[in-house]
């Protein structure tokens, strides 16, 4: 807001002079309510919260993304793992069975038809005797170990491995 020096006159007429008089009255009207916004800590305390939560909020939603790419990565990398861990035990499995003589292959086999015979006899006795509860548990864990049969498997060749380096020594 300028002012013109005292010596020179305002106005010309009353009516100029009103003018005035009204356009001073606007602008310390704005002047006064900007110096009343600048002076209002609780108004800025409240933009500068609102601009940290929005802030924080939106540093949340970066780290939440971010988190969610990390574990699909590294459920990727498992999957991939287990698969490699899968096909290297199929691999040894299959070259152990090449290797085996035919005689340890039989006696393999007919030591398997026993166990399955002793089990098939052990299952029908602990149907008879086991109490329910029991009864339940065990044929939880046998569902288990079939839904795993690749581990069995590698068991196994682990066995017949042991059997032939017994038998090599022996």
């Amino acid at each position: 807001m300028t002012q013109p020096p005292h010596d020179e006159p305002t106005a010309e007429n009353t009516e100029q002079l009103r003018e005035q008089v009204e356009q001073t009255r606007e602008e310390l009207g704005q002047t006064v309510q900007a110096l009343a916004a600048k002076t209002d800590v609780k108004a800025h305390a409240q933009e500068k919260a609102a601009e940290v939560k929005t802030h924080a909020q939106e540093k949340a939603a970066e780290v939440k993304t971010q988190a969610a790419a990390k574990a699909g990565e590294l459920k990727d990398q498992a999957a991939l793992q287990a698969g490699q861990l899968k096909a290297k035990a199929a691999e040894a499995a299959a070259l152990l069975e090449d290797k085996l003589p035919d005689p340890v292959k039989d006696k393999a086999a007919q030591a398997a038809g026993q166990a399955r015979a002793a089990a098939a006899r052990a299952g029908q006795m602990w149907q008879d005797k086991a109490p329910e509860p029991v009864r339940t548990k065990t044929s939880q864990a046998a569902r288990a170990a079939r839904d795993n049969r690749l581990m069995l498997a590698a068991t196994g060749a682990a066995v017949a491995i042991w059997l032939v380096c017994r038998r090599r020594k022996g």
